[in-house]
C-alpha cells in the first residue's frame, strides 16, 4: 500500500481515486497492484506517453512496455463502460478482487481549465480538476514522482503525494551501514559470552539481548580497542561472532592491494568471501568502492579462478540515450562510460616499470566484458562477477532487474554513491541501492558495508567536506 500522509486523515466512508503520472509507472511498471483496495485511474496523456517511450532497447523504454502489458491484463476485452466505471483488479496472491482500475478519458472544455493545456503535465492536472468536481464525494489524489508537479496539483487544490510503495527507510541514517561501532571496549558492554573453537577459528556466543541494535549476518562489530569481529549467524536469542585477527585482516591483499583503514578491510573481506553471493559498497567519492571492487574481481577471476569472468556495467543518466549514438561496438560504446573502471585499472599498477603493459596484460589476461543495462535484460550469467557501478541512480525495479541476472556461481557487487544521485525522480531513500541493501539486510549470503574517509587524497577529501 502506498503510505499517504496527508494533513486530513482518511475516512473509510470516503472513497479514494488515486491517479497514476507517468513517472509512476516507469519507476515501478506493476505500480497499479500496490493500492489494495482503492480505485486506480491512468490519464488518456498517461497512456500516450508510455506509447512514445516504449520504442527501443533504452532501459526506460521496457518499463514502459512492462507497464501498458499490466494495464492490459486487468482491462482485457473490457467494455468502454466497464472500463469508465472500473475493471476489477484481480491479483495472484488472492482470489477475490481488491480495487478497481480505470481510463481517465475526461477532458476539460477550455472554459473549466485551471492550466493552459500545452504541457502533458497541466492537461493531467486540468483532468484531475474536472474528476473532483464531478465526483465531489470522493478523494481525488494524484501520485507522481514529479515534486513540481506536485506542487502546481496542490495549487489548483488537488491532493498530490510521492509514490512510497517500495520506499523502505525515511531516513537514510537509518539504513544498515554494515557494521556496528562501539565507544571504548566492545567487551565491557557484553554480559555473557561463550568461547569455542571451530575449524581453527575463534567464535564468541553472545546473547542477542547484549546488543542494542539490530544484528545481521556478515555485519562487523568494532569497537576503539581495535576489536573485529564478524557475525556468523543470528538466531531468536543468540549471537555467533567470528573473531578476527586485525593485524591478518589489515594485511589481506587482493591483486597487490591492501585496504588504508578498517572500513576497506571489511568490505575486501566481504568482497573476498565466496559464501557471500552480493557485496553492497556505499560511499563517497574516493573513498575506494571502485578500486577495492576491482581489484578483488580480479584476484578472483585471474589469480585464483572462482569465477570465469567479469561483468562491469553502470547506470549513468544520459546513458541510455547516447550510448546509441556512440560508434563502434557494444563494448567499444561502454568503454567512455566504465572510465572509472579502467582508471583504477591504471592505479592498480601505477607503480609498476611499465604500467601500460602490465595494463595491457591484465586485460587480455581478464575476461572483463563491459554490458550496457539496456543488454542485460532477459540475459543469465553464470559463474560470472557482475559489477554495478553508479547503481544508486537504479530504480528499485531496475535492480531487481539486474540482480535476478546472476545465476549459479555468480556473484554481484553493487557500487555507489547515495550523496551523488542523477536520476530526476530518485532521492537517498528511493533509491534502488537503498531498496537492495534493506531488503538483504537478513540474506545471509549477503553483506554491505558503508565506507568512511577519502583516501583518495588530501585535496580530494577537503573538496568532499568543505565543497
Amino acid at each position: 500500500m502506498v503510505d499517504i500522509q496527508l494533513a486530513e486523515p482518511l475516512s473509510k466512508e470516503t472513497p479514494i481515486l488515486y491517479v497514476l503520472d507517468t513517472n509512476v509507472l516507469i519507476h515501478d511498471p506493476t505500480a497499479l497492484l500496490n493500492f489494495e483496495e482503492h480505485h486506480v485511474m491512468i490519464p488518456m496523456t498517461v497512456l500516450e506517453e508510455l506509447d512514445k517511450l516504449k520504442s527501443g532497447k533504452k532501459a526506460q523504454a521496457a518499463d514502459c512496455r512492462q507497464a501498458i502489458r499490466e494495464i492490459d491484463k486487468i482491462l482485457g476485452r473490457a467494455s468502454p463502460e466497464n472500463i469508465e466505471g472500473g475493471v476489477p483488479i484481480r491479483r495472484e496472491s488472492s482470489n477475490r478482487d481488491q480495487g478497481k482500475l480505470s481510463i481517465l478519458m475526461t477532458t476539460p472544455p477550455d472554459n473549466v481549465s485551471l492550466l493552459p493545456n500545452h504541457l502533458n503535465d497541466n492537461k493531467i492536472i486540468n483532468d484531475l480538476c474536472l474528476l473532483k468536481h464531478d465526483n465531489p464525494n470522493h478523494r481525488v489524489i494524484l501520485i507522481t514522482k514529479d515534486i513540481n508537479m506536485r506542487l502546481k496539483a496542490r495549487g489548483c487544490g488537488i491532493e498530490s503525494d510521492d509514490y512510497h510503495s517500495d520506499q523502505l527507510v525515511t531516513d537514510i541514517e537509518l539504513l544498515n551501514k554494515g557494521y556496528i561501532e562501539y565507544q571504548g571496549n566492545f567487551w565491557d558492554q557484553v554480559q555473557k559470552v561463550e568461547t569455542e573453537q571451530q575449524m581453527g577459528r575463534t567464535v564468541h556466543r553472545i546473547p542477542l539481548e547484549d546488543f542494542h541494535s539490530e544484528v545481521f549476518a556478515n555485519q562487523f562489530i568494532i569497537d576503539e580497542l581495535g576489536f573485529i569481529g564478524r557475525v556468523v549467524d543470528v538466531d531468536d536469542d543468540e549471537v555467533r561472532l567470528l573473531h578476527i585477527d586485525t593485524h591478518r585482516f589489515m594485511e589481506e591483499e587482493a591483486w597487490g592491494l591492501k585496504p588504508r583503514d578498517v572500513y576497506q578491510g571489511m568490505a575486501l573481506n566481504l568482497l573476498m568471501d565466496p559464501d557471500v553471493h552480493l557485496v553492497n559498497l556505499t560511499g563517497s567519492a574516493g573513498s575506494g568502492k571502485t578500486i577495492l571492487a576491482l581489484a578483488a574481481a580480479i584476484e578472483m577471476t585471474v589469480a585464483t579462478n572462482q569465477y570465469r569472468r567479469i561483468i562491469a556495467t553502470r547506470s549513468t543518466q544520459g546513458l541510455d540515450e547516447d550510448i546509441g549514438f556512440l560508434p563502434g561496438t557494444e563494448a567499444e560504446k561502454m568503454e567512455p562510460w566504465l572510465g572509472a573502471i579502467t582508471d583504477n585499472l591504471e592505479a592498480l599498477h601505477c607503480d609498476d616499470e611499465d604500467c601500460s603493459g602490465s595494463i595491457d596484460y591484465v586485460l587480455n589476461k581478464v575476461p572483463l566484458h563491459f554490458k550496457s543495462l539496456n543488454y542485460i535484460r532477459g540475459r543469465s550469467f553464470q559463474h560470472s562477477l557482475i559489477l554495478i557501478d553508479e547503481s544508486q541512480n537504479l530504480t528499485p525495479h531496475q535492480i531487481k532487474t539486474i540482480v535476478t541476472r546472476a545465476g549459479n556461481g555468480s556473484k554481484v557487487i553493487c557500487l555507489g554513491n547515495l550523496a551523488q544521485i542523477d536520476t530526476p525522480y530518485l532521492n537517498a531513500t528511493s533509491s534502488g541501492l537503498t531498496y537492495l541493501t534493506e531488503r538483504f539486510k537478513g540474506f545471509t549470503h549477503g553483506g554491505n558495508i558503508k565506507l568512511q574517509g577519502v583516501p583518495r587524497s588530501l585535496l580530494a577529501e577537503y573538496a568532499e567536506a568543505n565543497l
